[in-house]
């Protein structure tokens, strides 16, 4: 019986430059969220593209409620090993938890660069958030969000047919809190090129995407760090109405290396 949703699947494009792309994708995601960005990289720039799909994610919810913060690390951790067999340089680019996991590893893996998308510093303070493991068995799941289904996307279509978890589990927002916890600790051992990119228009980062973007590029150790801010684009930046801008820059920036 098939485990992966159907679409959801992880991916490997193989290319013919010496740049590997590992992408991740977000909480409650999966990589399905980041094939169209691999499939341009490796298309039009011949970078080896590899999603991989982190544990617990894109299968069925109670998956994601036993894996831990540090099972995500190792999913990233095992792609990267993967590719550096295909690869001379890599690159981690991750969409939002994602690029908190490509910012926790780059100050552990020898990165070539990093892109990090709508990624948050830090979850609102909330008491909760100490004891979710036990909460957790009162109330498995909370929505994400009380407003109506595809609030916040510019591009109807693409929302259609995003693949995600419907609600987030309650243990699992406790691990993020822990994992979110271990990026800021580990933000001044980033020392590889970075590219933050944020939209203005994401309604769902904690505290807005200027401040998100501006705490996480004040905080890195790289010598070598930029940010882009776009408009018209939700949270999901490589679905939405502004992913080739987002794939240029991606490409751009990682040539430039």
């Amino acid at each position: 019986m098939t485990q992966i949703i159907p679409t959801a699947e992880p991916f490997l494009f193989p290319g013919t430059s010496e740049t590997g792309v590992l992408l991740v994708h977000g909480f409650t995601g999966t990589p399905k969220e980041m094939r169209w960005m691999g499939e341009t990289l490796n298309r039009e720039y011949g970078f080896t593209c590899l999603g991989v799909r982190l544990t617990g994610h894109a299968t069925r919810p109670g998956d994601m409620i036993r894996s831990n913060y540090t099972d995500w690390l190792l999913s990233v951790e095992d792609g990267y090993r993967l590719l550096s067999g295909a690869a001379r340089r890599i690159v981690l680019a991750g969409l939002s938890m994602g690029g908190v996991l490509a910012l926790t590893l780059a100050a552990e893996l020898p990165l070539a660069g990093v892109v990090a998308m709508a990624t948050p510093y830090a979850l609102p303070a909330d008491w909760r958030l100490d004891y979710t493991e036990w909460l957790s068995k009162l109330q498995p799941y909370m929505p994400k969000s009380s407003d109506p289904p595809g609030t916040g996307w510019f591009d109807p279509d693409a929302w259609k047919e995003h693949v995600a978890y419907p609600q987030n589990p309650v243990r699992s927002i406790g691990e993020l809190k822990k994992l979110l916890d271990r990026m800021r600790a580990t933000l001044p051992g980033v020392t590889c090129p970075t590219l933050l990119i944020y939209s203005r228009d994401d309604r769902y980062l904690p505290f807005g995407s200027e401040a998100s973007m501006n705490y996480i590029f004040d905080h890195l150790g790289a010598a070598r760090k930029e940010k882009l801010l776009i408009e018209g684009s939700g949270h999901v930046l490589t679905r939405d109405a502004q992913r080739e801008t987002v794939f240029r820059a991606a490409a751009e920036f990682i040539q430039s290396l």
